[in-house]
């Protein structure tokens, strides 16, 4: 008895997806009834058992979808043993493990999906399984975010709409719901102070504080539905799809594939991961702020390159700064500043790109670019002093002519003064 108990429990489970399934395509075909006519939505209005989260503007009920569509039911009857009768393929609540299958029955059909959106991704269930919190989901444990952890159950909104909790501004809070949790975190040996260093960062101050939407947010380097923390091989091309060149130029290095085979975690082991700080010269070097010298000492080919392209770089830069104090005079005093601009812009890009170009650990490159750069500052030094001097020249000049101008002015009043005595 028992046996054919369990049989027909393994044959009802796939069963029960089907037949919800069919249930939720019958529902996106037909569209679904009025607020009026769902009696699920008005029964549980009336006697104020609407899910606590429970949000009008809910992305299922602006595309006409009801209750019954995730749960089952016949939402035409106010009868509440034919609403909710298994028969018409009520469901209820879904247990946690069975969340992203249970979502999985629309979001995972293309032609249910297609019908609001022809090019949503329908992988996002088998994405999940991929990640952290699928693997460990599968593997029992209940405390796991599935996706009602992340989206909310009953007040989804589109990740565009400011108010969605996956909207880019949201997402680190929604995030730190968990991670933030010290109770909650502690059997994963997880830290929980990713988001305070991360507001901290470059990326926070640029999302959370510039509210500059555009900035790398949690999802953005570990993934939206197949998150996972980046491994020392994808660390560099999860960071390289924002920041190419340095990639590019990186993984072009013999120490790429040293720190691959030491499993060290490149970009990470310079610039760090959620604390990231805004990168600046004094990172190069052999000073105390030197990211260079946590591995390279004194007497070592890497020591003695990183003092040479911080030389390079700090030349260039002093040669930049000067020639810009120069501009900013020659503009407040109004002279011609075009072609100064110009030359100051080439050599501002030299700069740029010899800090880029720090990543290819070569110092005959960043020098060959840095030394560009000084030609354009000290080209647009040299313009700037030529019209600062034609603005003391013009100045001195005037002086001088209203001088001449006074002197004559104050000889002429004598020279009446002394016509009129001689008439008296």
């Amino acid at each position: 008895m028992k046996k054919i108990f369990i049989n027909l429990s393994i044959y009802a489970f796939p069963f029960f997806f089907l037949l919800s399934s069919v249930n939720a395509q019958k529902t996106a075909a037909t569209g679904n009834r009025n607020s009026e006519e769902d009696q699920c939505y008005k029964c549980h209005k009336e006697i104020e058992l609407l899910p606590a989260d429970f949000l009008e503007s809910d992305v299922h009920r602006h595309a006409a979808l009801s209750c019954s569509s995730c749960h089952g039911g016949d939402p035409s009857s106010d009868d509440q043993e034919i609403a909710m009768s298994p028969k018409k393929g009520y469901v209820g609540v879904p247990k946690r493990k069975d969340i992203p299958k249970f979502c999985g029955k629309c979001h995972s059909n293309i032609n249910i999906m297609r019908v609001y959106q022809p090019r949503i991704a329908t992988d996002q269930v088998e994405q999940y399984y991929t990640s952290a919190h699928g693997k460990k989901l599968l593997a029992g444990d209940q405390n796991v975010a599935e996706c009602a952890s992340c989206h909310s159950a009953h007040s989804i909104l589109p990740a565009k709409d400011p108010r969605s909790s996956v909207y880019a501004l949201n997402v680190p809070n929604t995030c730190n719901k968990c991670h933030g949790n010290l109770e909650f975190m502690k059997n994963y040996k997880i830290p929980t102070n990713q988001l305070e260093e991360y507001s901290k960062s470059v990326h926070g101050i640029a999302l959370l504080k510039n509210k500059d939407v555009s900035a790398p947010a949690c999802n953005d380097c570990h993934g939206n539905h197949g998150a996972t923390p980046p491994g020392v091989k994808s660390i560099s091309h999860v960071c390289g799809t924002c920041h190419v060149t340095n990639y590019e130029y990186f993984n072009a290095t013999k120490i790429s594939k040293i720190f691959e085979q030491k499993g060290i975690h490149g970009c990470e082991q310079c610039h760090g991961n959620h604390s990231v700080q805004k990168p600046n010269d004094e990172m190069i070097g052999i000073g105390k702020e030197s990211t260079c010298i946590e591995c390279h000492t004194t007497g070592d080919s890497g020591y003695a390159v990183s003092q040479k392209i911080y030389s390079s770089l700090i030349h260039l830069k002093n040669k930049f700064d000067e020639a810009n104090a120069k501009y900013l005079e020659v503009r407040q005093k109004g002279m011609n500043d075009i072609e100064i601009g110009f030359q100051l812009q080439d050599a501002k890009q030299a700069l740029i790109q010899s800090r880029t170009l720090v990543h290819t650990f070569d110092s005959s490159r960043v020098s060959e670019k840095t030394v560009k750069g000084v030609e354009f500052s000290e080209k647009a030094s040299a313009l700037a002093q030529i019209e600062i001097d034609e603005y003391y020249t013009r100045r001195n000049g005037f002086a001088l002519a209203t001088l001449i101008f006074l002197v004559f002015i104050v000889a002429l009043y004598f020279k009446i003064k002394d016509s009129e005595k001689k008439r008296s």
